[in-house]
């Protein structure tokens, strides 16, 4: 790769489209698969071309504990040059892959706003709401957009109408990412009325919802409400559930919609990831005929936020 001297990209999609672009014609060359992406490889040699002064020169797994997934460093000697950390003790290639996405990403949109080090957390890695913490939302927009190209993903996902969370096991393996980035990607750009929620211990840790879903008025506020799992959710019911994908009448997950659910128990063994797939058309939420779900937020009140 030679020095680049255009001018650099501002936002997460430009850098994640400038660096695809680099590493599509790197493997055409090379007559290899486009995909994965090794971004441990990347990173150093990247950076070290674009970046002379202020190259990536490690990138290595260490013991962080378990509240880290990753980190940024500059290197203590004061040389300009910076590493990428992992937590050694992920045993998820896809979740050390898309750590080493966000990691890169912070250092090329965020290193010059700051000389300290960056640790990311697990919730760091699910980030993808501004409210939550924007660098943290722009970093895992450039992992996603690095790993998962638009091009290539949306041809991949072009027959899915009500997927299921088993239908994302091809693409954690083509792109080397976990199931959870995958499906988010997914919600991203979808034109499917769809969720994500993650659960520990009987309660909705988190969610987020397809923009069209969005904009029909389905949100939980699961980090400001403690939010338990309905009692008849796949979710709740736990691995001895019959089923792992089941459509549920109205007045299990939404009080106004049946709603279709697959679940899995294993990525993160203390949790639950459920897909929720509504119907393409939402009531009316503007009627007053429609009785207020506790549980949602209102997408207004957000959209003001």
């Amino acid at each position: 790769m030679g020095q680049e001297k255009i001018k650099r990209p501002s936002t997460p999609e430009g850098w994640a489209a400038r660096v695809s672009a680099v590493v599509k014609a790197a493997r055409e060359i090379q007559k290899l698969p486009r995909f994965p992406i090794d971004v441990a490889a990347i990173a150093q040699d990247y950076s070290r071309n674009v970046f002379p002064d202020s190259p990536i020169t490690l990138v290595e797994g260490e013991k962080l504990g378990t509240k880290f997934e990753g980190a940024l460093v500059p290197n203590p000697t004061n040389n300009g040059e910076w590493g990428i950390f992992y937590n050694s003790s992920i045993k998820s290639k896809g979740r050390i892959n898309f750590t080493l996405g966000h990691e890169l990403g912070h250092y090329l949109l965020h290193r010059e706003n700051s000389s300290n080090p960056i640790f990311c957390s697990r919730r760091d890695m699910w980030a993808w709401d501004s409210e939550y913490g924007k660098i943290e939302a722009e970093a895992n927009r450039f992992a996603s957009q690095l790993l998962m190209p638009p091009d290539d993903f949306r041809v991949q996902t072009s027959e899915f109408r009500r997927p299921t969370l088993a239908q994302f096991e091809p693409l954690r393996d083509r792109y080397e990412v976990s199931l959870t980035a995958a499906v988010l990607k997914w919600l991203e750009i979808t034109t499917r009325r769809a969720m994500i929620v993650v659960s520990k211990d009987g309660f909705i840790d988190w969610s987020w919802s397809s923009p069209p879903l969005l904009k029909s008025g389905v949100y939980f506020k699961a980090r400001q409400q403690t939010i338990p799992l309905p009692a008849a959710s796949l979710a709740a019911l736990g691995p001895k559930a019959a089923t792992s994908e089941f459509l549920h009448p109205a007045g299990v997950w939404n009080g106004r919609e049946p709603v279709f659910e697959s679940v899995i128990f294993a990525e993160y063994h203390d949790m639950a990831i459920s897909l929720l797939v509504y119907p393409a058309e939402g009531p009316n939420r503007w009627s007053n005929e429609l009785d207020e779900e506790p549980a949602l937020e209102d997408t207004f009140e957000r959209f003001q936020r």
